[in-house]
């Protein structure tokens, strides 16, 4: 499972919807992650990362080192499924999918991302599964981090 991490002071998903374009979640200061599922990913791996990514240290204390994580520094999840994440890219110039987990897996384990974080409290926004969405965001820093588990 892979969580791409941007620190942002704010940040927003778009979709195409019936009613034009319609916000399906935004968040001001906190973490951007960008999910990849892949095929040999479970709720261990899910809980796993959904635990690094809260805990992960990427704020600023009151001495300017990152010291603390998104809860101490009262931040915000926007959380946005990435099938493009579990890419191959290791060879010629068409990435190879052979990795990612079915759209129903990763649905699932996106889910279950989702509410694990709001189980422990953290204030989660989500994109729309399977969508193609329009993401806005203010990188602060910038600081963007890959976290596999």
């Amino acid at each position: 499972m892979i969580g791409l991490i941007q620190r942002v002071t704010r940040a927003s998903v778009t979709i195409d919807s019936e009613l034009g374009q319609e916000v399906t979640g935004s968040i001001n200061k906190g973490l951007l992650v960008l999910l990849g599922v892949e095929r040999d990913d479970d709720i261990e791996k899910m809980q796993k990362l959904a635990k690094k990514v809260i805990g992960y240290r990427v704020f600023s204390d009151e001495n300017g080192k990152m010291n603390l994580n998104l809860q101490q520094a009262g931040g915000e999840l926007l959380v946005v499924s990435q099938f493009t994440l579990a890419a191959d890219t290791g060879k010629g110039l068409r990435p190879s999918f052979s990795r990612a987990a079915t759209p129903d897996q990763a649905n699932e384990l996106y889910e279950a991302f989702v509410a694990f974080c709001r189980e422990q409290g953290v204030t989660t926004a989500t994109g729309s599964f399977g969508a193609n969405m329009k993401v806005e965001l203010v990188n602060d820093g910038p600081v963007t981090f890959n976290l596999q588990v």
